[in-house]
């Protein structure tokens, strides 16, 4: 009775089509199952028949993974517009004045705004700027109480020349603070792996996780939103 079943699986439609090639492009995996499940019916062996549990537990795993699969799809595509509204929500932000977590800054002549935050007061801070020749200019920021420490980098007074300097902070408690860098977010873009990068002035290109906060729009910056999705 079991064999007659599944033998007649293979019959044919109204059509004269297979009912089983028929179906739904979803159902392709189910039919490439049923195919190798009719196989091993015709083909095994009479005085050592296959458990039909063993085919059903099989089923039972087929269907799960097609769940799985499905739920991927789903995911991956949420994932997808939830990005693209990052995009779009970010690009309102273009002309904003933001601050930037950074190892590095670039100088151009123009001033250049910082702050650190100190978990300890220190008797003394300072900033070391190292350029693309190793060699080193330090800020002293003197000493300061725990909490925040702004400053200000002016290349013309320092006689710092235009390129790209990396920043290291050290203060006399044995602190090595991060440096978080004041500019204005100027674009935002996706890259040709899928992920989000913003430009800001004096920074560069970063990730949007190294974006600690916003000030807002100053009067003078009238910018359009530029992003691309």
């Amino acid at each position: 009775m079991f064999f007659n079943n599944v033998n007649n699986s293979g019959a044919k439609g109204p059509n004269g089509a297979d009912q089983v090639s028929a179906q739904a492009p979803g159902s392709e995996t189910s039919d490439m199952f049923t195919k190798l499940l009719v196989a091993q019916i015709r083909n095994q062996d009479p005085l050592a028949p296959s458990d039909p549990a063993q085919f059903v537990n099989q089923l039972s795993q087929l269907s799960q993974t097609e769940a799985m699969q499905s739920m991927s799809k789903v995911s991956s595509s949420q994932a997808s517009i939830l990005q693209s509204l990052q995009v779009l929500a970010l690009g309102a932000q273009v002309g904003s004045d933001v601050m930037v977590a950074a190892g590095s800054v670039q100088l151009d002549g123009a001033k250049v705004s910082g702050s650190i935050e100190l978990t300890a007061a220190s008797a003394a801070t300072d900033l070391v700027l190292t350029g693309a020749d190793g060699v080193k200019h330090t800020i002293a920021l003197g000493s300061h109480r725990s909490g925040p420490l702004a400053f200000t980098i002016d290349p013309q007074q320092l006689g710092l020349a235009p390129g790209r300097y990396s920043m290291q902070v050290s203060a006399s408690n044995g602190q090595f603070p991060e440096v978080e860098i004041a500019g204005r977010l100027e674009a935002v873009r996706m890259s040709a792996a899928g992920g989000i990068i913003l430009k800001v002035a004096g920074v560069g290109e970063v990730a949007p996780s190294s974006v600690t906060g916003f000030n807002g729009k100053s009067t003078a910056a009238a910018a359009t939103p530029t992003y691309a999705i």
